[in-house]
């Protein structure tokens, strides 16, 4: 944070001062011509409305501001209460000078219209005050999110060193968990809606039904690639390193057993709902993307009323992507509370316990991050470096949220705005890749099945590895994207393997940690996947992917 600010006397004659000390702390600040021009003018407008409607021999008070890449000017002087939008520009432009009318105008309508959006204006004991942010960075929103993250870890390590076991409990029971719930809450209330009209909107879209199979196609097809490598990755990377020490079974036994839930034939035979309001309800990822492709198809094929109903799926898709954005602007007390729960819970003994398997488990995730790498620059014939780049930010944010499903709208919104991919692209891979591409997740289940495996002194033949891939390419296929969905499926290759059960009380630990960087890496295959199909498609905007 940077503050310069300057007091001048209370006279038109200081608006020249001013407004030169406002430009020389846009230079300072490293604020481009462009915007330092624009920025000078309004200011120039706004101190001679202050100074206009200035009362006494007071000062008028500039102070500029930089903060997280923003660059903002704050003005205050004594005076009485105006509307600003109705005395700006005349201040200093009064008529009769030698432009005319018409020009003065035309420069009032666009410097008003620059920057209505950013001025703030109140009065408040005698004074009038203008805020107004000259220069917006495009980062500010992930440098809000690194403050928030770095201050969490801090908070986390200092409250766990001096403060007492049970004030830490409490704050993480009562303030820091509650918080991170009612944020993730808030954004799978709004996943079911933005998945069910996002594919709607997508498929009644298409001309005619071979550009959706084609397209289809294309993305299922990329999903089960990455699904492959992503299995046969976990795997080598454990016979790479071997983690899983054998006295850590002893920490197992307070861990518990986890029954397991999930049925491959019932995961099979659940795609299709018995009725259509329990998916919205539950939020089934599966049967949400049947009934949309469903309605999707049908809405193109009932004649007159398509118009009708396209116009309004895409209606109802554009209110819960405005809502899904209203709740993103939170992400930073998310993380903030998300990670500082974290160490509180877990403590730092606890987590240096498990490094082992876990570092295993991360260096698997960025081998498949090269393999994405790779397959955007040997498939998609395009250099990966501007989506690693663009995308960097978004993973930070989803990296919080141990939820793929929640991540949807976020997801959407980097493909549009950052790296040109069509909607009907988007709409449709990446609500699918939520549910179907758990790349993350399928380095998980092989690391750390194996890896308790080993702990528990069971052997696991070469025969017994094919039978485990098929299992996790399956199971991930038809587990949900939220935090915790992988101790079930992990359970489940636990007794493939013929390892007690109450193994996974080893993991369970750290699956907030887990299901951060699991959420981060399925939703980066789901965007490398998406960006290919959409380059593969013609569908991709070159010039803003690269730019």
């Amino acid at each position: 944070m940077r503050r310069m600010a300057a007091s001048f006397p209370l006279e038109r004659s200081s608006i020249t001062d001013a407004t030169v000390f406002v430009q020389n702390c846009l230079e300072t600040c490293g604020v481009k011509l462009r915007e330092k021009t624009k920025g000078t003018l309004v200011a120039e407008e706004a101190l001679g409305s202050l100074i206009i409607h200035g009362a006494g021999n007071g000062k008028v008070r500039v102070a500029v501001w930089k903060l997280f890449g923003n660059v903002s000017v704050e003005m205050s002087a004594p005076g009485s209460e105006y509307k600003l939008s109705e005395n700006m520009a005349s201040a200093v432009l009064p008529m009769g000078e030698d432009i005319g009318t018409e020009a003065q105008d035309a420069i009032r309508n666009i410097l008003l219209r620059s920057l209505t959006d950013d001025l703030r204006y109140r009065h408040k004991a005698g004074n009038n005050f203008i805020r107004m942010t000259l220069f917006k960075s495009k980062r500010d929103f992930l440098y809000k999110t690194l403050f928030a993250l770095f201050a969490a870890i801090l908070a986390g390590l200092l409250l766990t060193g001096v403060a007492p076991a049970a004030f830490n409990s409490a704050l993480s029971a009562y303030v820091l968990t509650p918080v991170k719930t009612i944020y993730i809450n808030m954004l799978k209330t709004v996943v079911a809606p933005v998945v069910f009209f996002s594919i709607i909107s997508c498929i009644a879209g298409f001309s005619n039904l071979s550009d959706l199979g084609r397209i289809g196609g294309r993305t299922f097809a990329l999903y089960l690639v990455t699904t492959v490598l992503s299995v046969a990755i976990g795997i080598g990377v454990f016979y790479l390193f071997r983690p899983g020490e054998t006295s850590l079974a002893v920490a197992s036994a307070a861990g518990g057993s986890v029954s397991a839930g999930l049925s491959i034939k019932d995961t099979l035979i659940g795609i299709v709902p018995s009725n259509f309001v329990e998916p919205f309800l539950t939020s089934n990822m599966p049967q949400l993307i049947f009934l949309a492709v469903l309605c999707g198809i049908a809405t193109g094929l009932i004649g007159k009323y398509s118009a009708v109903l396209r116009s309004l799926f895409e209606a109802c898709n554009e209110l819960f992507m405005q809502i899904a954005g209203m709740i993103i602007r939170l992400m930073p007390v998310a993380v903030f509370c998300s990670t500082a729960s974290m160490f509180l819970d877990l403590g730092v003994a606890t987590l240096l316990s498990l490094a082992g398997m876990f570092g295993t488990f991360v260096f698997g995730l960025l081998c498949m991050m090269a393999v994405y790498c790779l397959l955007l620059l040997m498939v998609g014939r395009l250099d990966p470096r501007p989506l690693v780049r663009k995308y960097a930010p978004v993973m930070l944010q989803i990296f919080s949220m141990a939820s793929s499903n929640a991540a949807i709208p976020i997801n959407m919104k980097a493909c549009d705005e950052k790296l040109g991919i069509a909607s009907r692209v988007y709409s449709l891979s990446i609500p699918l890749g939520a549910t179907l591409n758990m790349d993350g997740t399928c380095i998980q289940l092989a690391v750390f099945a194996l890896a308790l495996a080993k702990v528990y002194g069971v052997a696991v033949p070469a025969g017994a590895l094919v039978t485990l891939a098929v299992t996790i390419i399956i199971l991930s296929m038809g587990m949900p994207g939220i935090s915790g969905a992988g101790v079930i499926c992990l359970s489940v290759l636990l007794q493939q393997l013929h390892v007690p059960t109450e193994a996974v009380g080893l993991v369970m630990g750290i699956g907030p940690l887990i299901g951060m960087f699991l959420s981060m890496s399925n939703c980066l295959g789901d965007v490398v996947v998406t960006t290919i199909v959409a380059r593969l498609s013609g569908e991709l905007d070159i010039a803003k992917y690269r730019k």
